[in-house]
Parts: structure tokens; C-alpha cells; sequence
């Protein structure tokens, strides 16, 4: 009985100078958790991947439909003028800018809806107010690059410089993201920076415009979606 009580006291104090450090990790965690809005969830991700690939597919189809090709399109090269429109189109362009804009905002609604549905499920299962301090921040680091974005890519496309639509779509959205970082899971950051990389190449690349917009908002987005998932919902993974 000695022997064990003993053993006892000793184990207690070898354990005891982890305690600190221990509590200090919780304290940390429920600061990160309170500080960040942590229930983006992953599937929300893998859908807006998906809505962009449709939505680039669409794209591609009214752009043939049009009578055009990518190069004719988006190409500085070819039918450009001095400024940078393109030269001797008419309402041909202005229903192709139509349809086009019609296939972003029905592409952009379908995603968003689909990403609120898949967080809100998750926010209702980890038992965390969807609008609350942190969301509003968030949503606030996100809103001014995307609003000034898109009133930067309407006007591209009221003058009919197609070929920087894409990079002005993905490096906005990067900008976006890099500055959401703050308020969400960090990896969402990389996400921002990938997307921003992708921009800045299409920039040296004009004519390839529709590819790197389906690659960055539509591939990209899968790919961060489903490490998301694996790493912070899947069974036993919960965060």
C-alpha cells in the first residue's frame, strides 16, 4: 500500500509542470476559436468548384456560339484596337457581354447559396452562431476587394476588353481571400495566394483566360475543399 501511494505521488508530480502548459494550450484554442470564424466548411469549397467548371463550360459554348474563338476573344493580339477594345464589333459583342454576364451572376448565385447551405449545416452541428462577431468580420475583409472587383470586371466587359476579365476575376478574389485569412481558417490564405498567382500568369497569357478562370475558381477550389474536409470534418477529425 505504501509502495503504491508512493508511485502515486510521484507520477502526480512529474505530470504537474505540464499542467501549465496544458491550460495555456486550451486558453490559446478558445481565444483562436472565438477570434476566427472556423465553420467554412469543405464541401462548401468542392461545390463552388464545380459551379465554375460548369460555368466555364457554358461560357465556352456561348462564346462559340457567338462565331468567335478563345483567341479571337481574349487575345490582345487580334482585334484589339489602341484602347484596347475590340475593334469594329457590335451587338454581336454586346449579346455575347449579355450572356456572358448572365452565365457569371447565375454561376456566382449558385455557388453562394450551395456554400451557405454547407456552412450553415455545419455551423448548426458544432453549435456555433452562423452571424455573429467573427462572420461579420469576415464578411467585411471580403466584401470591399469583391464589390471593387466587380465593378472593375463590368466595366472591362462594357468595353469589351474580354481578355482581362479572368486575371482581373482571380487576382480580386485572391486579394480577397489573402485578406480573410484573418478572420477564417488560415488555409484559406494559400488559397488567396494560389488564386493571385494564377492571375498574374494569365496576365502574361491573355488568349488562355477561360482556362485559368476554371482553373482557379473551379479546380482550385475542389482541390482546397476536399483537403478542408479531410483534415478538419471528416469522422473523428471534427474541429
Amino acid at each position: 500500500m505504501l509502495l503504491w501511494c508512493y508511485f502515486e505521488i510521484q507520477s502526480a508530480f512529474m505530470t504537474e509542470p505540464n499542467h501549465p502548459l496544458n491550460t495555456l494550450n486550451d486558453i490559446k484554442n478558445i481565444m483562436e476559436r472565438s477570434s476566427r470564424f472556423i465553420s467554412l466548411s469543405g464541401l462548401s469549397g468542392i461545390s463552388a468548384g464545380m459551379c465554375a467548371l460548369a460555368g466555364a463550360w457554358f461560357a465556352k459554348d456561348a462564346i462559340h456560339e457567338n462565331g468567335e474563338s478563345m483567341a479571337n476573344l481574349t487575345s490582345v493580339g487580334y482585334d484589339f484596337n489602341s484602347r484596347g477594345t475590340i475593334a469594329g464589333r457590335g451587338t454581336g459583342y454586346s449579346q455575347l457581354t449579355y450572356h456572358l454576364l448572365t452565365i457569371g451572376i447565375i454561376t456566382f448565385v449558385a455557388a453562394f447559396i450551395l456554400a451557405f447551405i454547407f456552412t450553415y449545416l455545419r455551423s448548426r452541428r458544432k453549435g456555433v452562431k452562423l452571424w455573429g462577431k467573427t462572420s461579420r468580420r469576415l464578411f467585411a475583409s471580403v466584401s470591399v476587394p469583391v464589390a471593387v472587383g466587380g465593378i472593375y470586371i463590368l466595366k472591362l466587359m462594357s468595353a469589351g476588353i474580354y481578355g482581362l476579365i479572368a486575371p482581373g476575376c482571380l487576382i480580386f478574389y485572391g486579394l480577397a481571400l489573402v485578406n480573410a485569412g484573418k478572420y477564417t481558417l488560415s488555409e484559406i490564405k494559400y488559397l488567396g495566394y494560389c488564386e493571385l498567382i494564377l492571375g498574374l500568369v494569365n496576365l502574361l497569357l491573355v488568349g488562355y483566360g477561360l482556362i485559368f478562370w476554371a482553373l482557379g475558381f473551379g479546380v482550385l477550389h475542389i482541390i482546397y475543399g476536399a483537403a478542408m474536409w479531410w483534415r478538419y470534418e471528416r469522422a473523428g477529425a471534427e474541429i
